[in-house]
């Protein structure tokens, strides 16, 4: 077995309001794990987290350490 079993986690924010956006702009926000505005959670980093994040730039951003 590899040592690398560790999964690199990214970091991402939501930084902007979901008010006035569409339904499945605000859906997706809440199927990602967002509670509350400036919330930052952990997720796994692959193309799939990158693409939700990609869907709504105006609303979500990845943090860079």
């Amino acid at each position: 077995m590899s040592l690398d079993n560790e999964k690199k986690l990214i970091k991402v924010k939501w930084y902007r309001s979901s008010i006035c956006t569409p339904k499945k702009h605000k859906d997706i926000v809440k199927v990602f794990g967002f509670r509350k505005l400036n919330q930052i959670l952990e997720k796994p980093d692959n193309a799939a987290t990158r693409g939700v994040v990609a869907k709504v730039p105006h609303l979500l951003t990845i943090i860079e350490d």
